[in-house]
């Protein structure tokens, strides 16, 4: 079997992760959403929600008796400690999940978008490269407010991200979404053109040959 190219997708709030996943699976990748899989994983009903809403209490269950995730968010990105406890409990199993899709992805390069995406989670989903969507902090936030995020929520989340400079260092590709979808659609063009080379070159047996390394990055 023909081994799949892991890639992940990371960015600011407001970058356009979304947008940007959207444009990659339109070319042929699968695209597996980290925020979707933390859904499932905690569906009404399930043993984590039971697990989440035992150890964070009424102020995080919706009058339904599921987890209000907004309440939820709002608790973790105020408080690293909470945040720290929230992630110990979800995060086994959202990698748990995230690894049973990558074993039945059907195309060769599949795309795993990680909003707080740091050097340990880096190694525990497996990346071979890590695509970045760049934007202008105070635009990012403009985005998320406009979708109906409060300001002061936003900030706070956008605060307990990993930093600019963080992500800059994982990157092996940015795309820079401050501009039109024509221009993000033709650097997402550029970046798949080289993460399918990739994948290709780990199709071809290379005796002795570790694969490829890193790949280089648009502002390299």
């Amino acid at each position: 079997m023909t081994p799949v190219l892991v890639v992940g997708l990371t960015g600011r709030l407001g970058a356009g992760k979304s947008t940007v996943g959207r444009l990659l699976a339109g070319l042929g990748a699968t695209v597996i959403d980290t925020d979707q899989v933390a859904r499932d994983v905690m569906a009404p009903g399930s043993e984590l929600e039971a697990l989440v809403k035992q150890r964070f209490g009424p102020s995080v269950t919706a009058p339904d008796g599921s987890v209000d995730r907004r309440a939820l968010a709002r608790t973790v990105f105020a408080d690293a400690t909470r945040r720290a406890e929230l992630e110990a409990l979800t995060h086994p199993a959202i990698r748990a999940g995230v690894t049973s899709l990558l074993a039945t992805a059907p195309a060769p390069v599949a795309v795993v978008e990680v909003p707080l995406l740091d050097a340990a989670r880096k190694r525990q989903y497996g990346l071979d490269a890590v695509v970045l969507v760049d934007v202008p902090g105070e635009l990012g936030l403009q985005r998320a407010v406009a979708r109906g995020m409060g300001e002061h929520d936003a900030r706070a989340r956008a605060a307990a991200q990993p930093t600019d400079e963080e992500r800059r260092s994982l990157a092996d590709f940015t795309v820079h979404n401050d501009g039109d979808l024509a221009h993000l659609r033709q650097q997402v063009l550029e970046v798949w053109d080289q993460l399918a080379a990739m994948a290709r070159d780990r199709s071809v047996p290379r005796p002795g040959g570790p694969g490829p390394g890193r790949c280089p990055s648009r502002d390299d």
